[in-house]
């Protein structure tokens, strides 16, 4: 079973021998994640209603803790 298994010097991609495609691949990937979080983030506050606790300082509402 042992001998199937590639050794790290025969893997095509490693020790930075990877290809140039695959780099602006992962670099791509990254930007999109970066991107996409960025979005929600934004969404989040321009969309952001307020809690559910319903209340003011002089009458506090519902007392939970019993």
């Amino acid at each position: 079973m042992l001998q199937n298994e590639p050794s790290m010097s025969q893997i095509d991609d490693y020790n930075g021998n990877e290809s140039k495609e695959k780099r602006s691949i992962v670099n791509k990937v990254i930007i999109v994640c970066l991107v996409v979080g960025a979005l929600l983030v934004a969404l989040k506050l321009a969309y952001n209603t307020p809690g559910d606790y319903v209340g003011t300082l002089e009458n506090p509402g519902i007392n939970t803790a019993r």
